[in-house]
């Protein structure tokens, strides 16, 4: 057994060598690798910021999160734009708040030579080198088919959601793809939330206090409009509408824990960021002499396109252990 291992670990190609050693020589402290994050307050990203600093910190290298602090796409740009110009920026991992905005500056900053890789929300029309994070289409499956379930295959649902975003969109497409076998399901209305969650705390409570009895719950896209819709029901003593959620920030798991949201869907954040960085320090330091190359059409490329973080289905039965876990991914 020990012979295996250490044949399987001499086999390993030489690039990878410095991501399997935190204390690689090659490291060094004049290095930086930025996250712009679409917004830095939630706590979804104040999770990838810990998986980002907690590999700096293994490296030895320097790691900053930016972007701003509200929902604002173009704001998220122009700190793109400010740290690709930056003279010592190593690498930058961004989750794209609008892809259609942000192509051009990735495309700028691969044709300079800084390393740009994806998370959480693609470009994939952009010349980024890869994407790390979660199937989102198989995301939205998984929702879907936890709500058949509750549902028995009936109702009528609205979605909370920002069709800008190409992560929230393949969600929806995994929904509706789940709940196309059952006609007596069918999503009335999408609302788009525009970054803000008063949007779906307002609008839920409007449909709540029109007395709308043909809804029959609330699919929720995003990290923030989940806990909004079940504040609402909570007020409103209102136990027959069923809340489907998305992340597990802590108000969230509250509501799952309490049964008022049925299920959220936990991303991996923490994973997306770790790896990201991981993935950049590579490429920093064995850099390919083109970074301006169709990677995903190349079947030799030296990166993978598409990076799955994977999901897990968060409920009242497991909440528990899922916090648990957390913690532990702190210390």
């Amino acid at each position: 057994m020990k012979v295996r291992t250490l044949l399987i670990f001499l086999t390993l190609p030489a690039a990878l060598l410095p991501v399997l050693s935190c204390s690689s020589p090659a490291h060094a402290v004049d290095e930086h690798y930025y996250l712009v994050a679409t917004n830095t307050k939630l706590p979804y990203w104040q999770a990838a910021k810990d998986g980002f600093l907690k590999i700096a910190g293994q490296y030895r290298v320097k790691a900053e999160m930016v972007g701003p602090d509200t929902y604002d796409a173009n704001e998220e740009l122009s700190e793109f734009q400010r740290v690709a110009k930056l003279e010592k920026t190593s690498g930058i991992l961004i989750s794209a708040a609008d892809a259609s905005i942000m192509k051009g500056a990735i495309d700028r900053a691969i044709d300079a030579g800084i390393p740009v890789i994806t998370m959480d929300s693609d470009v994939p029309t952009s010349k980024r080198l890869m994407f790390i994070g979660t199937n989102n289409y198989s995301a939205g499956q998984l929702g879907g088919r936890e709500l058949v379930k509750r549902t028995n295959g009936k109702g009528n649902f609205v979605v909370f959601t920002m069709p800008g975003q190409l992560n929230l969109s393949e969600r929806l497409k995994g929904y509706e793809d789940a709940l196309a076998d059952h006609a007596g399901m069918k999503i009335v209305d999408t609302v788009d939330i525009k970054g803000d969650p008063r949007v779906a705390f307002d609008t839920a409570s409007d449909l709540m206090a029109k007395k709308r009895k043909d809804i029959d719950g609330f699919i929720c896209l995003e990290a923030s409009a989940g806990q909004e819709v079940a504040d609402v029901l909570n007020r409103d003593n209102i136990t027959d509408k069923i809340v489907m959620a998305m992340d597990t920030n802590d108000d969230t798991l509250k509501w799952v824990k309490k049964g008022t949201i049925a299920a959220t869907i936990a991303q991996k954040p923490f994973t997306m960021a770790y790896f990201g960085l991981q993935m950049l320090d590579l490429v920093h330091h064995h850099k390919p002499q083109n970074l301006d190359h169709d990677w995903a059409q190349d079947a030799f490329s030296i990166y993978p396109t598409f990076v799955d973080t994977g999901a897990t289905l968060v409920t009242s039965s497991n909440v528990d252990n899922f916090q648990q876990a957390r913690q532990e991914s702190k210390q």
